[in-house]
């Protein structure tokens, strides 16, 4: 059996990157140059040794096994994926790019918030100054596609919702919809009030469960399967607080808005689409 570092071990190695970093980048210039021409040299090392690695074993029937085994381990993921080894999925990528240009956004009063990614294309909603027909807002929302498109080719489009108050997911084709049916895949939930803030309730709908979380009065769906092993998450850890939620199984801690995962980037929870109608919560359960 294979042993794998706790999450506690991971967070305590990435806050000593993060460290590092934070230290290189208060050097002076100079410097500050030679240290990221190390590392980067360093990085350039490590990544041909672990390619030839990868490509041996994957030549190998008995390799190609373990590797799938290895990849499964976070540390290992995490590791592939910083050199560029393996490929994150979609929604992650998407959230890293959004991330690159939020500074941007907001140093012009504005902020991008990502509701979905389906089918390849990803629906966002803009806020502030974004949010607006003038030639800066344009030039914002222009901003956020052109990087997205540029950085992601195999997008096929990005959707601008409205900016409005509501559910943490809504999507076009939900707004002024009633009822549920198999057409339309909603599934009906508890009341708001059932789920009052920092409580989470757990919707069943044939062999689909959803994990409907109220953090902070934002509703949000997910899955209910924790993204390490697929176990349930209704059993763990939601800390208002913090803003977390935490696998009760083996700890792996998540960003209770956005299903992004703290303990391993590569393990994002899978949201559904979320609303809310005349006081009851609807869910669309894909299976």
């Amino acid at each position: 059996m294979a042993i794998t570092p706790s999450h506690t071990a991971l967070e305590s190695l990435a806050k000593e990157v993060d460290r590092a970093m934070a230290e290189v980048r208060a050097l002076d210039e100079g410097a500050r140059g030679k240290a990221i021409a190390l590392q980067r040299a360093i990085e350039a090392f490590h990544k041909a040794g672990l390619t030839t690695i990868i490509q041996r074993l994957k030549a190998d029937p008995r390799g190609k096994e373990l590797l799938f085994d290895l990849v499964d381990d976070p540390l290992v993921y995490a590791l592939f994926a910083m050199h560029g080894l393996v490929r994150l999925d979609l929604a992650t990528r998407v959230t890293q790019v959004l991330e690159m240009v939020r500074p941007f956004m907001q140093s012009h009063g504005g902020d991008v918030e990502l509701v979905e990614v389906r089918d390849e294309t990803v629906f966002v909603r803009l806020h502030g100054a974004c949010n607006g027909c003038s030639m800066s807002a344009v030039t914002l929302r222009e901003g956020v596609e052109e990087a997205l498109l540029s950085q992601i080719p195999e997008l096929r489009g990005v959707e601008v919702l409205p900016d409005q108050p509501g559910p943490g997911l809504i999507l076009p084709e939900a707004i002024g919809v009633r009822g549920a049916s198999a057409e339309t895949g909603w599934t009906r939930g508890p009341r708001v009030e059932e789920v009052p803030p920092g409580t989470m309730f757990t919707l069943h709908a044939g062999t689909v469960e959803a994990l409907i979380v109220n953090l902070d009065h934002r509703l949000s769906a997910f899955r209910n399967a924790c993204a390490h092993q697929g176990r349930p998450l209704d059993g763990g850890l939601l800390d208002p607080d913090a803003g977390t939620l935490t696998c009760p199984w083996h700890g792996f801690c998540f960003d209770a808005s956005s299903g992004e995962c703290f303990t391993a980037p590569q393990a994002q929870l899978e949201r559904f689409p979320l609303r809310v109608e005349e006081g009851v919560i609807w869910v669309r359960l894909e299976g």
